[in-house]
């Protein structure tokens, strides 16, 4: 960001623009990418935003295998909840212009590691092969709703 405003600056003031002009233009380019904005409207479980989006950042929040029709937990397998906290997490992307090839992050908390590679399976279907993003993964005592894994990510897009 530092460099794409210092080229900016260099390019409009060789275009014999205005001291004001160009600190109009910083002063936009910076509201731009600091500007915030919250997605609400999914099921949660707590006081808490299911999404933030600040500038090109979308930081998700932990989702689990719940149904946004039911409210309810998917059911009690591993395979089925990891695609529905999936699913939840897509949604929440979709819905902000994103999508999963913008995800730079993901923190998955499993309630059994031995579920690691049932989880991992399911997850890995969910990005381009070879375009997976960085990832934790920790075996936690419990999660919300007794749930078997929540997943959360961050997402990066260059252009919005």
């Amino acid at each position: 960001m530092k460099i794409f405003v210092l080229l900016c600056c260099i390019w409009l003031l060789g275009c014999g623009r205005s001291e004001d002009e160009l600190r109009k233009f910083i002063h936009e380019e910076m509201v731009k990418a600091s500007a915030k904005s919250f997605i609400t409207n999914a099921q949660v479980v707590g006081p808490y935003s299911p999404a933030v989006k600040v500038g090109n950042f979308l930081f998700i929040s932990g989702q689990i295998g719940i149904s946004q029709e039911t409210a309810e937990l998917v059911g009690n397998d591993i395979e089925a909840q990891t695609r529905q906290a999936m699913i939840n997490l897509l949604s929440l992307l979709t819905e902000a212009g994103f999508d999963s090839s913008d995800v730079v992050q993901c923190s998955v908390f499993l309630k059994d590691i031995k579920d690691f590679p049932k989880m991992n399976l399911i997850y890995g279907g969910f990005f381009a092969e070879n375009r997976y993003p960085a990832r934790s993964t920790v075996e936690v005592s419990n999660l919300p709703r007794n749930a078997s894994v929540e997943i959360a990510a961050i997402a990066f897009k260059s252009k919005i």
